[in-house]
């Protein structure tokens, strides 16, 4: 069976947990992760079952079936939606006055 070397990552604001294996080439996105170890060394609670997960920032699902180099990555949840978050602070900026109507 040929080997292939792949890296999983999961970034936070603060820290990159970032491997890489040499897996079998016939392994998915799931196979890989599982594999990597990964979660285990995490200490958020992540899912790969609920987070979305990607190959170079292209959304795949788990049984998607990897290529030498691919970098899978699993995505954060977002606890707030960016534009959401922008309004917000604009808001706070205009009723302390940092921000003329």
């Amino acid at each position: 069976m040929t080997m292939i070397k792949v890296t999983v990552i999961y970034a936070l604001s603060d820290i990159q947990y970032i491997e890489e294996i040499n897996i079998r080439s016939d392994y998915t996105v799931k196979d890989a992760i599982l594999t990597s170890n990964l979660l285990n060394k995490i200490k958020k609670n992540i899912q790969h079952f609920k987070n979305k997960i990607g190959i170079y920032n292209k959304l795949v699902h788990l049984n998607t079936h990897l290529k030498n180099g691919d970098r899978i990555e699993i995505y954060r949840n977002l606890i707030i939606d960016p534009k959401e978050r922008r309004k917000k602070i604009v808001k706070t900026l205009k009723k302390n006055k940092f921000v003329k109507n």
